[in-house]
Order: structure tokens, then C-alpha cells, then sequence
């Protein structure tokens, strides 16, 4: 990366953003001038991490790991906490054969299996374009199980507001075909709720005999377990930080036909939108969302339509992120009607950073 000043002026302009990061030190960055405001990256130190990219506009900023991954280890607003969880004891390890949580987002295959943890504990290539960053991990086939996939991300910063718009791309670089789908993962810090939407409910009729979705359980899965809130439209799942039920873990999954799934924490609501594929054939039994939570942290999870990879060929996974600050709290369906709807219906995946 380069430095793209035109004008003096403009050092005064990125100091702030340089020394916003506590715990950083910036070694290099560089502007990308988007009309009217600018995205500023950066290249950081991070606790014990060496290798890391900053993104940051007037709003928001992300951490994304070269020294592993693809992988974004932060996304929250310029100068305040993170709204993904960190796991703080695997910061830095690298290079070995354990799969390690990091924490943050991070891209699984799905169905989940061994090849699922694969680890991504490898130093991954980095290129900038504009407002974007794309990370790509090597090839999948140092350490066992050897699954001849290739991973990147390009991330995609709004150069004004909270949008984030993240690509997920997996590529066959073996030579048999393999069926997959990309699967989409966001570990959130605990504490708060994950919400997502149920088909519009109607009276049986004639246009209501057959079944609107479905609703996949784990083997763990235990609806009296007080994380869980099952309503009329919304299916809720808290992030306790101790075990409230007879299983440490709780899982479940759904078709969201409306394509959003949301996290609500202390004011703040993080949304991701995907667009659903109607007809297509996706993962579980026909999840494009799920939940998964333990003690300390829940994950918010996107998932794309199964596909069959020939030999070099490549799948894609886009989601939409915003991020809400200031959002009053409540309690039931009627306030996710009316604090929460709002905001995610102003979230669009066609919406461009």
C-alpha cells in the first residue's frame, strides 16, 4: 500500500484516525478517496497479532487478519467495543494443526464435517482495491484433512455509515468434484440476543396446506432451555454468559424467507442480510440461517445454497452488515415490530458500499 495525499492538509485529517485504535501501532497506511468521505487503511499491530488491516471510515472500523485467516477479528464503531467476540487465548497462535476459535467472522463449508475444521492457521495474502480489502488463505492442503478448497474474503467498507459488504468466494482446486455451501459465521460477544424472522403466519386454507419453513434441531437442542424464546414471528436465542439448561450448547436453524438475521446488545443491533435463493437446496434440511450459542458467546450464522464444485470452479456468499447505535431496548414481538423492523428493512443487499 501506498500513501494517496494530495494535500498537506490531509496528514492533520488521518492523525485521528492513526491513534484511534488503543493497543495499535500503524506501520502503514493509505486513502481511498470514495466522494464524500474516505475509508483509511492501515496496517496494525493487535495484542499478539502482527499482520493486521484496518478499515475505518467516519463511523465504523474492522480489524481483518493477514497472520491468519480469511478472517475479521472486529467490527464495531471507530474507537468503542467490539461487537464480535474475541477469544483472547488464541490470539497470535499460528502455523499449527489444531483448529483454533480466534473469535470474530470467519467462512466454514457446510455440511459441517472433519473438512468443516480445517484449520485457518495460516498467513493469508492480502490485496487492496479502493474501499476493499480481499484476504486469500492458500490452499487447503498442508496438514490433514487435506481438502483442496481455497477460501478468500473481500471486504467491502461504505465510505460513509456502518455497511459493510462481505463476499465470501470458495474455489475446487482439486481435481474431483466436491458439493458444499459456503457458510458464513459471526462469533458476537455475549450478553445480548439474536433474533430472526419466521414466515408471515396465516389461517389454514387452500393457500396454506403445505409447510411455509422449516425449524432444525440438533441433537442438544432443548426448547426449555430458557435461552430460547419461540414467538408467533421471531425466534429468539440468548448469549448467557453461564449454562442455563440441561446442554452446555444450544443450536437451532431456519429457512428466513425475509433474509435477515439480527443481534441485539446493550443498544447497539447488528444486522446481516443475504439474499435468500427461493427453491434452491441449502444446507440442515434447508437452513439459510442458524444460531449457536455456549457460555460467552453466540454465533450469527448465513448460510448459501448447496452446489456442486467441478474441478476449478468457484461459489459465492454475500452478506450485508449494518450496525445500530442508540436502539431502546424491549422485551417482546411488539418492540422488535417496532424498534427493530425499522432498521433492518432499511438494509438491503442490493444496497452498494
Amino acid at each position: 500500500m501506498s500513501v494517496n495525499l494530495k494535500q498537506g492538509s490531509r496528514l492533520m485529517l488521518l492523525g485521528k484516525y492513526i491513534f484511534a485504535l488503543v493497543g495499535c501501532q500503524a506501520s502503514l497506511f493509505s486513502v481511498a478517496q470514495t466522494g464524500v468521505a474516505e475509508v483509511v487503511m492501515e496496517k496494525v499491530k493487535y495484542q499478539d497479532w502482527q499482520k493486521v488491516y484496518r478499515m475505518a471510515n467516519d463511523k465504523v472500523e474492522l480489524l481483518v487478519l493477514a497472520d491468519v485467516g480469511p478472517r475479521i477479528l472486529r467490527y464495531g464503531f471507530v474507537g468503542e467495543r467490539n461487537e464480535f467476540h474475541e477469544f483472547g487465548g488464541d490470539a497470535g497462535k499460528l502455523g499449527d494443526a489444531r483448529f483454533h476459535s480466534y473469535g470474530g467472522h470467519r467462512f466454514w463449508v457446510s455440511p459441517e464435517t472433519e473438512r468443516t475444521y480445517y484449520p485457518d492457521n495460516f498467513e493469508v495474502e492480502v490485496r487492496t482495491a479502493g474501499n476493499a480489502v480481499v484476504l486469500t488463505a492458500p490452499v487447503e492442503d498442508k496438514i490433514s484433512p487435506v481438502t483442496g478448497l481455497q477460501k478468500s474474503l473481500e471486504i467491502t467498507l461504505a465510505s460513509t455509515g456502518t455497511h459493510v459488504r462481505v463476499l465470501h468466494r470458495i474455489t475446487n482446486r482439486s481435481q474431483a468434484a466436491t458439493e458444499l455451501a459456503p457458510w458464513g459465521l459471526s462469533v458476537m460477544a455475549p450478553g445480548g440476543r439474536a433474533i430472526l424472522p419466521l414466515p408471515p403466519r396465516s389461517p389454514i386454507g387452500k393457500d396454506h396446506l403445505l409447510p411455509e419453513s422449516v425449524f432444525t434441531v440438533w441433537s442438544y437442542t432443548d426448547f426449555s432451555d430458557p435461552r430460547w424464546r419461540l414467538g408467533a414471528k421471531y425466534v429468539q436465542l440468548f448469549a448467557d454468559s453461564v449454562r442455563t439448561g440441561r446442554f452446555r450448547e444450544q443450536m437451532g436453524g431456519i429457512y428466513a424467507s425475509a433474509g435477515w438475521g439480527a443481534y441485539f446488545r446493550d443498544g447497539r443491533l447488528f444486522v446481516k442480510r443475504v439474499r435468500p435463493v427461493p427453491g434452491a437446496r441449502y444446507p440442515d434440511y434447508g437452513c439459510n440461517f442458524e444460531l449457536y450459542t455456549e457460555p460467552g458467546f453466540l454465533e450469527l450464522e448465513s448460510l448459501a445454497p448447496l452446489t456442486v464444485l467441478q474441478a476449478g470452479q468457484s461459489a459465492e456468499h454475500v452478506e450485508d452488515w449494518m450496525l445500530f447505535e442508540g436502539v431502546p431496548a424491549g422485551d417482546d414481538e411488539d418492540w422488535i415490530d417496532r424498534t427493530i423492523l425499522p432498521l433492518v428493512n432499511g438494509v438491503g443487499p442490493t444496497q452498494a458500499p
